[in-house]
C-alpha cells in the first residue's frame, strides 16, 4: 500500500507527527490535556478544545494513530476523493468538539461521572473513531479466517488497533472514542446535512500549489503477486458441488468455441463397366445417393479409425484436388497419404 490518490492522509500522519514529537521536546504537552475542571470552568481555556487534537500524548499513542491512518484512512480518501475527505475530516473535527464538550458537561451531573469523565487525554482520537465508523461502513473485506473456530475478517487488525486506542487510558478515552463514532454516524446519515459541504476551490488550489510539493511525489502502489485466501462462501459452495458430483473434471482451459462443418459436395463416383467404359452413378440406378454431411461424417470415422483402404473389390478413384484441399484444412496434421486413402475407399 502507498499514498497514492492519498495526500491528505499523508500530510495528516505527518502533521500529527510533527506536533507530537514538538510538544515533547519543548515539553508543551501540559497544554495539549483538556479538563473541563479548571481549565474551561475556571480559567476559560477554551483553545484546548482545538488543541488537544492535534498531538499525541505519548509515543506509543503516536505508534497506534500512525498504523490506524495508514491502514483506514488510506482507504476512505480513495472512496470519498481528496477534497471531500479533507472536509469530511474538518467537520469531524468541528462535530467532535463541540460533542466532547457537550459530553463533559453532562458527565459533571452525577458525581460518579464526573471523576471519571472529566479530563479527555490529547490525541486525535475522536477523528480516528469517526474514520473508524467510515471504514467499518465502506470498506469491504479482502478475505475471511477462523482462529478457534471464530469468524474473522482482515479488517480485524485495524479493530485491533481502535480498541487498544480506546482503552490505553482507561476509562479517559472511551468518551472521545464513544464522541467519535458518534460524528461518524452523523455525517454518514446526513442528519446535520453537512455531507454536501466542500473547502473553497481557492483553498485547495492553495494546497496543491504550496503544500502538495512539500510532501514529496507519490509514488503508485505496487500491485502484490501474492494469493489471498479464497472467501469461505466460495470454498463452500465448491465443496458441495464436489460432492454432488464427484466425477467432475476441474479444468482451467477455455472451453473451444464449436466450428461449423462446411458443407462439401462430394464428386460422383465412376463405376467400372463389363464393356471397359466407365459410368458416374447417376447413369446407375443401383448406386446409392448420399449427402453432403453424411460423407463429411464418414470421412471423420474413418479418419479416427486410421484403417488404411484394402485392395480388391471396391474401385479405386483418383480423388479430386478440391477434396484433398478440403480435408487437409479440416485435418492439418494429417499426412497427405492417408487423406488420399480416406478419399479413394468406396
Amino acid at each position: 500500500m502507498s499514498f497514492e490518490y492519498a495526500s491528505v492522509t499523508k500530510g495528516l500522519m505527518l502533521g500529527i507527527a510533527l506536533t507530537s514529537v514538538a510538544a515533547g521536546i519543548f515539553d508543551l504537552k501540559h497544554y495539549l490535556n483538556l479538563q473541563l475542571v479548571p481549565h474551561i470552568s475556571r480559567h476559560h481555556q477554551y483553545w484546548r478544545l482545538i488543541v488537544h487534537h492535534i498531538a499525541c500524548g505519548s509515543s506509543s499513542d503516536l505508534i497506534l494513530v500512525e498504523l490506524f491512518l495508514y491502514n483506514a484512512s488510506v482507504c476512505i480518501e480513495r472512496s470519498f476523493g481528496s477534497v471531500k475527505y479533507a472536509s469530511f475530516l474538518i467537520i469531524s473535527a468541528v462535530t467532535t468538539m463541540l460533542i466532547s464538550f457537550l459530553a463533559l458537561l453532562v458527565a459533571q451531573m452525577t458525581p460518579v461521572t464526573s471523576s471519571l469523565f472529566n479530563n479527555i487525554p490529547p490525541g486525535p482520537i475522536a477523528i480516528t473513531s469517526a474514520v473508524l465508523y467510515q471504514y467499518t461502513r465502506l470498506v469491504p473485506p479482502a478475505y475471511h479466517f477462523r482462529i478457534f473456530g471464530v469468524g474473522m475478517s482482515d479488517k480485524v487488525w485495524v479493530y485491533a488497533i481502535a480498541a487498544q486506542l480506546a482503552i490505553s487510558q482507561f476509562p479517559a478515552k472511551l468518551l472521545p472514542a464513544a464522541v467519535g463514532l458518534l460524528a461518524g454516524y452523523l455525517y454518514r446519515s446526513d442528519l446535520l446535512q453537512l455531507k454536501g459541504w466542500r473547502v473553497s476551490a481557492k483553498f485547495v488550489r492553495l494546497a496543491e500549489a504550496w503544500i502538495t510539493p512539500l510532501f514529496g511525489e507519490v509514488q503508485p502502489m505496487r500491485r502484490t503477486n501474492r494469493v489471498l485466501p479464497e472467501p469461505r462462501a466460495q470454498v463452500e459452495a465448491r465443496r458441495q458441488a464436489a460432492a454432488i458430483d464427484p466425477e467432475e473434471v476441474v479444468t482451467t482451459a477455455r472451453n473451444p468455441r464449436p466450428r461449423r462443418t462446411p458443407t462439401v459436395h462430394p464428386a460422383i463416383p465412376t463405376v467400372s463397366t463389363p464393356d471397359g467404359t466407365s459410368a458416374t452413378s447417376e447413369d446407375t440406378p443401383e448406386a446409392p445417393s448420399q449427402t453432403g454431411s453424411g460423407v463429411v461424417r464418414q470421412w471423420m470415422s474413418e479418419l479416427a479409425s486410421g484403417a488404411r483402404p484394402a485392395g480388391g473389390a471396391r474401385t479405386v478413384r483418383a480423388p479430386s484436388e478440391a477434396e484433398i484441399a478440403i480435408l487437409t484444412g479440416m485435418f492439418p496434421d494429417l499426412e497427405r497419404e492417408v487423406v488420399l486413402a480416406v478419399l479413394q475407399r468406396r
